[in-house]
């Protein structure tokens, strides 16, 4: 059975959000993080690679991990005809395994982190999975009230990036700055409009 983002994959690029919002975060993922072109990146939850594609001059190599089918598809179709030769996708689940075939010097992801059940779990993976001094930069929702998802969801009504700090604290993370990075606007089905903060946060193993 196809879910939301198999279903969502195809068109989601075309959505103008989107694409306002990565440019937002890669800008400001640029100025927190001291990016070096030998680095190995992964995008964590990186659908239909945006994000990735934004930052793609700036690293040495780059991988997509998707769960989700439909995203991988589209952006293995993306990377296949840009004609780039460093950035790899990867259709795999990493809630329900682990990752060990190679390590990153950062982990990134925009919008992802919500959908994840186990945030300790996951954070606790990422740790693993970067190299000694390697960073973690998350862009995701401050707490909301649930109002931002239009379909069945299951997952987190965004979080205080101080709670996230302290979870990454304890998985042996030192936090190195948090950051107001772009703010969604949306119209709610009810007619009203409402306004979605998004931050990034950046911690070093």
């Amino acid at each position: 059975m196809k879910n939301h983002f198999d279903t969502a994959a195809p068109d989601w690029d075309k959505n103008q959000m989107h694409l306002k919002r990565t440019r937002a975060i890669a800008k400001c993922l640029s100025k927190m993080v001291d990016i070096q072109p030998d680095m190995f990146a992964l995008e964590f939850g990186a659908g239909t690679g945006l994000l990735s594609f934004a930052l793609k001059k700036k690293f040495s190599e780059i991988t997509l991990m998707d769960s989700s089918e439909g995203m991988i598809e589209a952006t293995s179709e993306k990377i296949y005809m840009s004609g780039e030769t460093h950035l790899f996708p990867i259709l795999f689940d990493l809630e329900k395994t682990d990752y060990t075939e190679k390590k990153f010097d950062l982990i990134f992801s925009q919008m992802a982190m919500h959908h994840v059940k186990d945030i300790d779990s996951m954070i606790e993976k990422f740790y693993m999975m970067l190299y000694p001094q390697g960073k973690l930069a998350i862009a995701d929702l401050y707490t909301e009230d649930g109002t931002f998802h239009d379909f069945a969801f299951d997952g987190h009504f965004g979080f205080d990036p101080r709670d996230l700090a302290a979870k990454a604290t304890k998985k042996g993370f030192s936090l190195r700055s948090i950051r107001k990075c772009y703010t969604i606007v949306r119209e709610l089905q009810d007619g009203s409009v409402k306004k979605f903060p998004i931050f990034l946060f950046v911690a070093e193993k």
